[in-house]
């Protein structure tokens, strides 16, 4: 699976979408498209971070693309509801909030944990997502 289906494999499109030398902006389509929906990256990541944050329990933030409007979408989706058969978003980006994730680190601070998560997002990845869900 390539991760860009209803099947998406959780865990392992998560590790796909980091990396120890991520971080910083996305750039072509995928930081134009999120541009154009959201304002600014800033805004983007301000509103994706406040949304994933908010999950109720354990679950993930998602940055999706609607496959009919071509549209980029942030949801989140509670446990291991699939975004794609919960949302009909395509995942890009996925943000996992179950408390194992982080709770070594960052205990119960689930809000660090998420703001630190931008410094090592796979914009690579996730923006080659995003050019498979737009073909």
């Amino acid at each position: 699976s390539s991760g860009i289906n209803a099947e998406w494999p959780l865990r392992p499109g998560f590790w796909n979408n980091l990396s120890p030398n991520g971080g910083g902006l996305p750039s072509g389509d995928l930081l134009a498209a999120i541009e154009a929906e959201f304002g600014s990256f800033d805004q983007f990541k301000a509103k994706m971070s406040a949304a994933t944050i908010g999950v109720q329990g354990s679950g993930w933030g998602w940055l999706g693309v609607n496959p009919e409007s071509k549209r980029l979408e942030i949801a989140t989706c509670a446990n291991q509801d699939p975004l794609l058969a919960t949302t009909g978003l395509t995942p890009l980006l996925g943000i996992d909030v179950w408390e194992h994730a982080y709770y070594l680190q960052y205990k119960n601070v689930r809000p660090e944990y998420v703001n630190s998560i931008w410094n090592i997002v796979h914009w690579d990845d996730v923006a080659a997502r995003y050019a498979t869900a737009l073909s």
